[in-house]
């Protein structure tokens, strides 16, 4: 069978183009191929276990259906200002329309109406004023939170809504490779338990996310598919107490702030807060294990995590950004024997690393349990290390507090952006016949403009039948 569309990839860039696509004409014949499992067969068994697994063959945190994002925090971010490079590329007010009519989508599925962050109260401006002293650029971003729990059941109905409408889903199978012919995507290579079989399509989709990165920029070479180095990010989960972030999850929920701190002046930003929330553990190729945040809408803790990020853009001769900052992860695995390592900010500043007896006596309790106490600084690069140091200094004046020595540092945290694919404005690559979407794109950050990116796509192959 030939399909109309094949999409590599059921992460929210891949599920929302086949949902505009066969919302709209209910007779095309679409493909979606998943390496991972279907959303309710998706459990991590840390649940249980109290520690990482390390799930063969793949993590289940971060591969299936609904991709990594909606197993970790699952918040939905309503401004084209937040969530990657995508506004440059088909312009910001159009972005934001694309962003308003996916919110609409999310709520059909189950979405909670409420929105977290549209305070207008005199702290927000206490705030704003705080981060201009500091030297920090305030985003105010509304954020829709699905909640760990809650997207996975929004997620199951998306799934069982595109199943009832006929698209067909190949669960538990990787792509291997785009098959060409004169510079035109004809279909790909895939293979599963029964071996290596060839399928073709009109229009190839590849929307593998985060964790398909370093996948696609394989493919990107080996096929001609023009593209460029992009950025990747390299930093640290911070957890500190929810009392020392209590105005800024009131106010703000998610308070994204950005920073260029000296002396290299990189830019440096905050992702991912996650008030009440829980460090986790996610896991990806060659056992790299990386740390990331999840917020429940129920279970909560007495902590607040987020991110620190340090974007890093190489020029030439480099050009491997996303095996570099796997590099990075790896040392630091080796010597967390495997975990994630866990350290205090006080203990960084005083040259020294942190001992496990020594987390059992402090106020910040780390909310995940199996993290290694130890000195994440013998494996993060000096300038990224600097960088991060900084940032939290220009944050104390943000969030008095922030900055206390008991502040627990988690590493590695790594973000793979990299490799931004080239494309048209019809979202076309220099190979006829082939799209890229979503983070491992380089275009997307994050579930919205993923799914944002994926109605766009769904548009244009849409115009393209008619």
């Amino acid at each position: 069978m030939k399909y109309d569309v094949i999409i590599i990839g059921a992460g929210p860039a891949g599920i929302f183009t086949a949902l505009e696509v066969i919302r709209h004409k209910p007779d095309q014949k679409i493909l979606m191929v998943e390496k991972g499992k279907p959303v309710d067969k998706r459990h991590c068994p840390k649940a249980e276990t109290g520690k990482c697994m390390n799930c063969k063959p793949n993590c289940m945190i971060t591969t299936g259906f609904s991709g990594a994002g909606a197993f970790s925090d699952g918040k939905l971010s309503l401004s084209y200002e937040v969530g990657g490079d995508l506004p440059t590329l088909i312009g910001e007010d159009f972005a934001q329309e694309l962003i308003n009519y996916t919110d609409k989508i999310y709520l059909e599925f189950g979405a909670d109406e409420h929105v977290e962050g549209n305070y207008e109260g005199e702290e927000i401006k206490e705030i704003r004023k705080r981060a201009i002293r500091a030297g920090l650029q305030l985003v105010n971003c509304p954020i829709r939170h699905l909640g760990t729990e809650k997207a996975q059941q929004l997620y199951l109905n998306i799934q069982n809504y595109l199943q009832e409408k006929g698209v067909e889903m190949l669960f538990n199978t990787e792509c291997d490779n785009i098959i060409l012919e004169n510079d035109v995507c004809r279909g790909v290579r895939i293979e599963d338990k029964s071996g290596v079989r060839e399928i073709f399509g009109d229009e190839i989709v590849i929307a593998t996310g985060r964790r398909g990165a370093d996948w696609l920029e394989k493919v990107c070479q080996e096929n001609g598919i023009a593209h460029k180095p992009g950025t990747v990010d390299i930093g640290v989960r911070v957890e500190c107490r929810n009392e020392i972030m209590e105005m800024v999850n009131k106010v703000l929920y998610e308070g994204k702030l950005i920073g260029y701190p000296k002396p290299w002046k990189n830019k440096v930003r905050t992702f991912c807060q996650n008030p009440g929330g829980f460090v986790a553990q996610e896991n990806y190729d060659n056992n790299l294990a990386v740390v990331n945040g999840h917020s429940f809408k129920d279970l909560k803790s007495e902590n607040t995590n987020l991110s620190i990020l340090v974007s890093h853009n190489f020029t030439e001769p480099f050009n491997q950004p996303i095996a570099y900052a796997q590099k990075v992860g790896e040392l630091t695995n080796m010597l967390g024997a495997g975990h994630i390592m866990v350290q205090r900010y006080g203990d960084i500043l005083d040259g020294k690393r942190t001992w496990a007896k020594e987390l059992a006596q402090s106020n910040v309790r780390p909310t995940l349990k199996d993290a290694v106490a130890g000195d994440i600084t013998a494996a993060m690069p000096y300038r990224a290390m600097t960088n991060i140091i900084e940032f939290i200094r220009m944050l104390d004046q943000v969030v008095p507090g922030f900055a206390s020595g008991e502040t627990l540092l988690y590493s590695p945290e790594l973000k793979f952006y990299s490799n931004k694919v080239k494309m048209d404005t019809n979202l076309n690559t220099n190979i006829g016949g082939l799209h890229c979407l979503g983070d491992s794109s380089g275009w997307t950050r994050g579930l919205m403009m993923a799914s944002a990116m994926g109605v766009l796509m769904g548009r244009k192959l849409l115009e393209k039948e008619n």
